[in-house]
């Protein structure tokens, strides 16, 4: 089921949004916004996988909150409806997947939606090549992480911590970073941790009813989002 955040000043716009997703198979609306600020908070709390974005908002408009939305480590897709078209060139030159106009069709609606929904990096995997270890700061100085100690990167907040078998240290870099640069040896399994794929031995149920992954020679075991819960199995059963 693909999670979809509607951003929309006008009540009765989200209302003919929401009742026009609920009419299609395979998507769900799972919070709403009215404005930028309300819609990076939504995309904080409930992770979705599309967002539907008017452009034109009190405040900072859809365009803000696209650029805002793109420097995110692992964005969700982005389509906007707006009532005018002058702002398409614009809209393109952001992480915009779609560009509906309003009143919104059904069926360009669900076009856009499976376009939004095309398998992401996380599902195609990707062919860089990995380097051999990492630097992280502690307090010896510059150390070098060999990568076959490493279990998974958790972000929290501006930090980013390297989870090992000797332990944990803060990096430099960001996920988005070490996501390009160990490509397809780690996966994403939350917008905040990537996991060191070879040490995954099992997907598993966690006590909050949500889904955890079980590492190799660590006890900490990292959440997986409902996001990415699917994609993170499709990857496990083919290995």
């Amino acid at each position: 089921m693909w999670e979809i955040l509607v951003v929309d000043d006008e009540p009765l716009a989200r209302a003919r949004l929401v009742r026009m997703i609920d009419d299609i198979d395979g998507y769900r609306v799972s919070a709403e916004a009215t404005n930028t600020s309300e819609a990076l908070q939504q995309i904080e709390r409930v992770d979705p996988d599309i967002v539907l974005l008017d452009i034109q908002m009190p405040g900072e408009s859809g365009l803000s909150a696209a650029r805002h939305i793109g420097e995110l480590d692992d964005p969700p897709a982005l389509i906007f409806c707006t009532a005018f078209d002058e702002h398409a060139l614009e809209a393109f030159a952001t992480v915009a997947v779609g560009y509906l106009l309003k009143p919104v069709r059904r069926e360009h609606l669900q076009q856009a939606l499976i376009r939004a929904a095309k398998p992401n990096k996380l599902q195609r995997g990707t062919s860089r090549a990995a380097p051999v270890c990492i630097t992280a700061k502690t307090h010896k100085g510059i150390e070098r992480i060999p990568l076959e100690a490493v279990r998974f990167f958790l972000a929290d907040q501006k930090y980013v911590t390297v989870y090992h078998t000797e332990g944990q240290h803060l990096l430099d870099q960001t996920l988005k970073e070490l996501e390009q640069q160990l490509g397809d040896t780690v996966i994403r399994v939350h917008r905040n941790a990537l996991v060191m794929l070879e040490h995954v031995r099992a997907l598993e149920r966690s006590p909050e009813g949500g889904y955890c992954l079980r590492l190799v020679d660590l006890e900490h075991k990292p959440a997986v989002s409902r996001r990415h819960a699917s994609a993170v199995k499709a990857l496990l059963q083919n290995l």
